[in-house]
């Protein structure tokens, strides 16, 4: 047998973290077993699809390298071109008596479900129209159309004796009395199939062998199942993934932060380290945290996945985005900061070479992009603002004087300006005014960068180049000046 999973979104919003993780794991799967992924879009929700929806959820799965290999821009993965399928498969139910109309209205059925709830019962439908519809009439029943008065929808009669059994491939076992399986709609009275029968429909005919999909689903699969028999066919094995919950144990949701792929793209987190996170969610191979690609390929199993929901854990996410950022190229590092840079309207003094430069005076402290391009405020912009405190305590009276002979000496060395000659430059000043690096590299720091944290002060006036340096000493001498 050659696998086959799916993954089939909505395009009715971002793609969510969660979500994304369970076809994350039909796309591990189906690579472990060196089968076929296939991306359906489920987009029978008209009013709610957006063609903006579709684009964000095709780059989010690019951008994390998620490829299928049967899917969009084909237009039968498309649920919406296959309506007339549907069509076909519903009356072949009617026909054969395995589903009929349901004329409730939505007053009737709000009365079931508070008669059920006064009664102490599960709510569902209790199958009055069951059998309203002589059999003999079923095969000429044509399927709902508002607009032709068929104003009515068509339910499929569940079975109401026996079990159906789930052997899920993560959480085992579970067993559903058929009793409690009511008579679902699969077509609504607009015309339009819903989830649990289009999706049978669409796993049936693409010749899904594996759907792994969130545990919220699992309520659902007894009734796809029973929908598969119906048809004649063998349903698929089903691995239901349990959900992704924020640390206070609720399902995640805005209030926990960032909750979608593109969300974290624009925070500064690079690719592989929100799909290794996500991988790990739920899943693991021994005690190792950090995954390749080929070796999530290689490794990835579901008998190595946890039954439990998985604790989002945005500290380890950030960790993890430092540890790639710390193993990228500085040519790579450079490429991928530059629009976090632009975006803000910066102006980058330099050419590449001066910004992979930069770069590499600052990839040891950034955990994000979005944090590496705002470390980097101070090399590109001149105009920095000094810290108060900073300034207050650092420059002082009496290091004006040693600041306009490092000026002078960072002057006069022509050519070259390497690390090294400007550590000469500050020797030099050092003896000149018997200081320790200390005593003049803080007050430096200060005056170039506005505070006094930063990369190694010889590596700082390297990137901002002579003329730069010079011309902010030259302002906190006047600064320093003008409090006399």
């Amino acid at each position: 047998m050659t696998v086959r999973t799916r993954y089939a979104p909505s395009p009715t919003g971002a793609l969510h973290i969660g979500n994304v993780r369970s076809g994350l794991f039909a796309y591990l799967f189906a690579r472990h077993q060196k089968g076929t992924f296939v991306l359906r879009i489920d987009d029978t929700d008209a009013e709610r699809s957006t063609k903006e929806s579709l684009d964000e959820i095709l780059e989010s799965l690019r951008w994390l390298g998620v490829e299928w290999d049967e899917g969009p821009p084909d237009p039968k993965y498309f649920q919406s071109r296959r309506l007339d399928r549907y069509r076909e498969g519903a009356l072949r139910l009617l026909r054969e008596g395995k589903a009929y109309p349901c004329y409730c209205t939505a007053e009737q059925l709000e009365a079931m479900r508070k008669q059920a709830e006064r009664e102490h019962r599960k709510p569902g439908y209790d199958g009055r129209c069951r059998d309203l519809t002589p059999l003999s009439d079923l095969a000429a029943t044509a399927l709902p159309d508002r607009s032709a008065g068929r104003n009515y929808t068509i339910r499929f009669r569940a079975p109401r004796a026996g079990q159906t059994v789930v052997e899920d491939l993560i959480k085992g076992r579970a067993v559903f009395d058929n009793r409690e399986l009511d008579d679902l709609i699969i077509f609504r009275s607009d015309g339009i199939p819903t989830y649990n029968f289009a999706t049978v429909i669409d796993d049936a005919d693409f010749g899904m062998t594996h759907v792994v999909r969130g545990d919220d689903h699992l309520p659902n699969t007894p009734r796809q199942m029973q929908i598969f028999y119906a048809l004649g066919l063998e349903p698929p094995a089903y691995a239901h993934v349990p959900m992704v919950m924020g640390a206070d144990g609720q399902k995640l949701s805005k209030r926990h932060g960032a909750t979608s792929v593109f969300a974290y793209r624009e925070a500064g987190y690079v690719p592989e380290a929100l799909l290794n996170y996500l991988v790990r969610l739920g899943w693991s191979h021994g005690d190792q945290e950090i995954f390749s690609r080929q070796e999530m390929f290689e490794y990835f199993d579901f008998a190595n996945c946890g039954k439990s929901a998985g604790i989002f854990n945005a500290e380890k996410l950030l960790w993890l985005n430092f540890h790639y950022l710390k193993q990228r190229s500085v040519e790579q590092l450079a490429r991928e900061v530059r629009p976090f840079i632009e975006r803000r309207g910066w102006k980058i003094p330099g050419d590449e070479k001066w910004l992979q430069k930069m770069v590499s005076t600052l990839r040891e402290r950034a955990k994000t992009l979005v944090e590496l391009a705002e470390f980097a405020r101070f090399y590109i912009n001149d105009e920095i603002a000094l810290d108060p405190k900073a300034a207050a305590k650092f420059l002082k009276p009496e290091i004006a004087e040693p600041l306009k002979l490092l000026a002078q000496e960072l002057q006069a060395r022509d050519g070259d300006f390497s690390e090294a000659t400007i550590q000469t430059a500050f020797e030099r000043v050092l003896a000149s005014f018997n200081l320790k690096l200390g005593q003049l590299a803080q007050p430096v720091r200060v005056a170039l960068t506005g505070g006094s944290v930063s990369p190694g002060i010889y590596e700082v006036i390297a990137v901002l180049g002579r003329e730069r340096t010079i011309t902010r000493l030259g302002h906190a001498i006047e600064l320093i000046s003008r409090k006399n």
